[in-house]
């Protein structure tokens, strides 16, 4: 845990008493403040009462009492339109923060030069802040790595100058930390035709902060999304660009038309930034061919790391995410060596591109987190053939439509859940297909054709390009089970 003694003697409201909820909470009670801890469901309020805290409603609070309200960043801070408690919050003049926020404080007042690794994007950020954090441990380091991946940020360690935390940072918890800087004000640009802003005003990455941003900031990509909770694409971008403008090294990947904005931003106003892209550019970063990673920095350009081989880094969406892991490492003083061996011996992320376990010539891979087609298409991309596709589950707008170019690269597919009858029709007379009804019997299924196929490398991907609700609470349920299901399989090595 992290005690919050910055905020010692003081009266806190907050809101949202799930698990980071309920960690906040209990972090600034260790530090000594006085918190009114409130939710609207029941069952949570339960929980914190088992755990110790104080609760209220606040809607009967005198909001005038409180130093500040911290918020989970699962609660609408603007969009749709703002929650009840921010109404109140607003109203009474009192600052709206979250947990990284409190980190930060924390941070500059105990240990200000601590190293902090603050990762976001569309695409990519978990895999990355795995990545990053396994690089570093295999080195030696003492690694925290938490926030929006895994453990919440006030669960781990207290920041120390021996200590790296690496957090993953979605737009919703960047919201909620005004250390990044504030919501900027200057009008953006005009939209792009696809609704992506084009282009940033400088104006909106000056420097707000107030003195507590990371020590790297990195940027993966920029694609839609939330735009529910951000109202606009424009103020996503401009979300997602207070992390990086507020980082003492900024490091953008720029193959994405909002993201190149905010690198050009940067660049303009003297922030130390590096790129990272699929194409040797003619400024300093990194790029990927293939396989190779390559650095370049002035005149020079060299390569820095082969994936070739490494399981679980397999695909450009991974040579992308590598890069960046490079990128961070090297900016922290690793030595190539100390690179090289993080990477090769890298497992991957549980259910993102996963290999399971191995029969022969067949390899097993659980990318049960591919939820959509752009996710699964991903997967589809990091292998030459041979695949036996096992897809399905509760649909997203669009189905499997947008993978219709890659269907050649698979052998069969084997069909579950409620989507069957639509993917059978994408499929058509292009893919051979089964319909299996679960995922039992699709591993099962695709497990006895693999082990017939010709290819020098067949594999069983799941990768369902649906969401899991109509046969498995979660993705993480269903990975699961497809790991206990190829488990069970007569000769399989599993890893790990």
């Amino acid at each position: 845990m992290t005690p919050i003694t910055c905020m010692e003697g003081r009266k806190l409201a907050l809101f949202g008493l799930g698990g980071s909820g309920i960690a906040t909470a209990l972090a600034l009670k260790a530090g000594g403040a006085d918190v009114l801890a409130f939710d609207d469901n029941p069952k949570s309020i339960e929980r914190a009462h088992a755990a110790g805290l104080t609760t209220f409603d606040l809607r009967s609070a005198d909001w005038s009492d409180f130093a500040g309200f911290v918020l989970t960043p699962g609660v609408p801070l603007t969009h749709p339109e703002p929650h009840w408690t921010v109404e109140l919050a607003t109203a009474a003049g009192v600052e709206i923060i979250g947990d990284i926020e409190l980190f930060c404080r924390e941070r500059a007042k105990i240990a200000p030069d601590a190293p902090f690794v603050a990762i976001t994007g569309t695409n990519g950020k978990s895999t990355t802040t795995a990545l990053v954090a396994h690089v570093l441990r295999t080195a030696g380091y003492d690694v925290q790595m938490g926030g929006n991946i895994g453990t919440a940020i006030l669960s781990l360690e207290p920041p120390a100058p021996s200590r790296v935390h690496v957090i993953e940072m979605s737009s919703f918890q960047i919201d909620l930390t005004p250390s990044f800087g504030s919501p900027p004000t200057a009008a953006p640009a005009e939209a792009g035709a696809q609704g992506q802003a084009v282009d940033l005003d400088p104006g909106l990455l000056r420097d707000e902060r107030v003195g507590h941003g990371p020590t790297v900031g990195l940027l993966m990509n920029i694609t839609p999304d939330h735009l529910d909770r951000h109202g606009t694409m424009e103020n996503y971008a401009a979300i997602k660009a207070r992390l990086v403008a507020s980082a003492e090294l900024a490091i953008v990947g720029i193959d994405d038309a909002p993201s190149r904005a905010i690198f050009e931003s940067l660049a303009r106003s003297g922030h130390r930034v590096l790129t990272i892209s699929q194409d040797l550019l003619p400024v300093d970063g990194y790029h990927f061919e293939g396989s190779k990673i390559f650095a370049s920095f002035g005149t020079s350009t060299s390569e820095v790391a082969d994936l070739k081989g490494i399981g679980a880094l397999r695909g450009a969406h991974n040579a992308q995410n590598a890069a960046a892991a490079i990128a961070i490492a090297e900016a922290l003083g690793l030595q190539p060596e100390e690179i090289e061996a993080g990477l090769a011996s890298f497992p991957g992320l549980a259910h993102r591109m996963e290999q399971v376990g191995r029969r022969g010539h067949v390899v097993f891979i659980n990318d049960s987190k591919a939820t959509n087609a752009d996710s699964t298409e991903k997967a589809l991309l990091s292998f030459e053939g041979g695949i036996h596709w096992i897809l399905g589950g509760k649909a997203k707008a669009g189905g499997i439509e947008p993978l219709r170019p890659l269907f050649t690269k698979i052998d069969k597919a084997y069909l579950i859940g409620d989507a069957t009858e639509m993917f059978a029709a994408s499929l058509g007379n292009e893919v051979p297909f089964v319909r299996c009804g679960t995922l039992d019997n699709a591993v099962a299924a695709a497990a006895e054709d693999a082990s017939r196929s010709g290819a020098a490398e067949p594999v069983v991907l799941l990768s369902p390009a649906c969401a899991s609700y109509d046969q498995y609470p979660n993705f993480e349920v269903r990975g699961d089970r497809f790991r206990e299901l190829v488990r069970a399989l007569p000769g399989v090595e599993m890893r790990g």
